[in-house]
């Protein structure tokens, strides 16, 4: 048997700011949602952690492989996706890039998600 609720009439005072008045533009939210999707993924989440324990705070593409278990060109594409949404830096040494993370995009995330 279905239970009848009873309808509350709310005014319009009783509301509070309407969220489009406090929300992210389209412009705005298009770089913090590439921060978070590029952090979407277990891999990169991992890539990131490693980089910023390493010595001296970098990291060569050849020591991100073995702990990850995964290929060097996968990898390269996991690091391009973070480099891309301005998590991590990018050096090309020789053959071998080293990549360091990007402690402003970090915070600025950690910010949003404060917000």
């Amino acid at each position: 048997m279905a239970t009848a609720l009873p309808l509350v009439r709310v005014d319009g005072a009783a509301c509070a700011t309407p969220a489009d008045a406090i929300a992210l533009s389209p412009a705005d939210a298009e770089p913090i949602a590439r921060i978070f999707k590029a952090l979407g993924d277990p891999t990169r989440v991992r890539l990131m952690s490693l980089i910023a324990s390493s010595e001296g705070g970098e990291a060569c593409i050849c020591d991100l492989t073995a702990p990850v278990g995964l290929a060097q060109p996968t990898v390269s594409h996991h690091m391009r996706l973070l480099v891309e949404a301005g998590l991590a830096s990018r050096e090309q040494r020789g053959r071998w890039a080293y990549y360091r993370v990007e402690p402003a995009a970090l915070a600025r995330a950690a910010g949003f998600l404060r917000a």
